[in-house]
């Protein structure tokens, strides 16, 4: 594991820990207004105030569990949709595979942002796993068109064809011998739809879209913009909410290179 690999996921730990724990350890309730109206960052408050005298520390703490709840839900059920589909596309070929590549082609153009806006609108009360959810429904198909496309090449191969005339079932084929070799592929994609799923999440919060009393990094931006604090040059209320987003994003991004430097020979070639 290379050093860029520890960082990320050393990040990543650190988010997860605060997501656990952040709501136990935080000094002040989210919501909870006080007389510190707008006041920089002090002992009291790390982070500073709102306008309303709300502990930006605490919301950011509180609001981490948001965003990673979001993040996993949604990579776990569109990485088991893509694998569902893509491997058994793959696998089976014929008219299972034009079937269930048509599938993914009709959900590969269903756009995120509208569908959820429609969602949110319809149920004002949606909670984060619900938004998750319908992520996830349209983050699943590009991960299963590169598994149908990865799986089609291994099908063929010598350990397939052994194992099939042996008389291994289809399933036990799949999943001890094909499976395996996809590994690297599904927690690349894993991470990638964990990215895209957090970076819509705060963007639809950002818009107000879904419910603000829910807290999360982006409904922390989301107030901040409403009440121009780059106007009244309170920096302390959207800095720390955009270097927690950058970080996590970072984090990510250095874990999914680390995973492609592991799957790509040539780039283990280039880095020995």
């Amino acid at each position: 594991m290379n050093f860029k690999t520890r960082l990320g996921l050393g990040i990543l730990a650190f988010f997860t820990l605060i997501a656990v724990v952040g709501s136990w350890i935080a000094p002040y309730g989210p919501s909870a207004m006080s007389d510190d109206l707008l006041s920089p960052p002090s002992g009291a408050h790390w982070f500073g105030t709102t306008t309303t005298g709300q502990d930006i520390f605490s919301q950011v703490l509180v609001g981490t569990r948001g965003v990673m709840v979001v993040g996993l839900v949604c990579g776990v059920l569109a990485t088991f949709l893509s694998i569902l589909v893509g491997v058994t596309a793959g696998f089976l070929g014929g008219a299972a595979d034009e079937a269930l590549s048509m599938l993914s082609n009709v959900f590969l153009v269903i756009p995120a942002l509208p569908l959820i806006i429609i969602v949110a609108s319809m149920l004002p009360s949606a909670d984060t796993v619900l938004i998750a959810a319908v992520i996830s429904l349209t983050a699943w198909a590009w991960g299963a068109r590169v598994l149908r496309a990865q799986t089609m090449s291994l099908r063929r191969r010598d350990f397939v064809e052994a194992a099939r005339a042996s008389g291994e079932r289809t399933w036990r084929i799949i999943v001890f011998e094909v499976l395996p070799n996809l590994v690297a592929v599904i927690a690349s994609g894993f991470v990638g739809t964990v990215i895209f799923a957090v970076m819509l999440q705060i963007t639809l919060s950002f818009v107000g879209v879904v419910s603000l009393s829910t807290w999360n990094w982006g409904t922390i931006l989301f107030w901040a913009q409403s009440n121009q604090a780059l106007g009244q040059g309170a920096w302390w209320w959207f800095v720390p909410a955009g270097l927690c987003i950058a970080l996590l994003g970072t984090a990510l991004a250095l874990i999914n290179f680390g995973i492609d430097e592991y799957a790509n020979p040539r780039l283990r070639k280039v880095r020995a």
